[in-house]
Parts: structure tokens; sequence; C-alpha cells
């Protein structure tokens, strides 16, 4: 996971949306609870929102430069998943950045 040292190169924030007690948020809330504190540790200056919102269907947002932002719907997917989702963002965002 080399890439979550890098991800406030290519991501100017990340926001996790999710409903506190829905089964669909399960995952997200997992991968909140056990990975915010990494990721935060290897970007201290990227923000990273956490929104719980009752009945919300759990989504991460990835804004980029120019304002510019990308959504990935995280319903049905497992932590694993999420993981993979948010490094597809950062690896968009760096892709971004060469153009």
């Amino acid at each position: 996971m080399a890439w979550r040292g890098i991800l406030s190169r290519s991501v100017k924030e990340i926001r996790v949306l999710f409903c506190q007690s829905s089964p669909a948020s399960a995952a997200a809330r997992e991968f909140v609870k056990k990975n915010y504190g990494d990721i935060k540790s290897r970007n201290p200056s990227l923000p990273f929102l956490v929104r719980e919102c009752s009945g919300v269907q759990p989504q991460l947002w990835a804004r980029y430069e120019m304002g510019v932002e990308r959504c990935v719907n995280l319903d049905g997917l497992t932590e694993a998943q999420i993981d993979k989702k948010l490094e597809e963002l950062a690896k968009a965002g760096e892709s971004a950045k060469a153009k």
C-alpha cells in the first residue's frame, strides 16, 4: 500500500459518506474505523472527512485540482474493495496531473 503515502500528492480531499446503522454501510464504517489512522498518519495535511447521515448510500468522494470531484458508490463492496477504489481514485488524480 505504498500509494497511501503519496495520496496527498494526487488528491486534495477525501470524503466518506455512510449511514450510521444500515447494513449497506457496514463495510464503509469498518473501512474508516480500520484505515483512517493509517491514512492520516501518512498524509497529515490531507483533509479526510467522514460524514454520517441516516439513510444515505455509502459513497467515497475524491476532490482533485481545480475542484474536480469523482464519486464511487460503495454499496455492496467489501473493505478490501473499498481500499481498491480509493487506490483507483488516487491513481486517477496522478494520471490527471500528468496530462
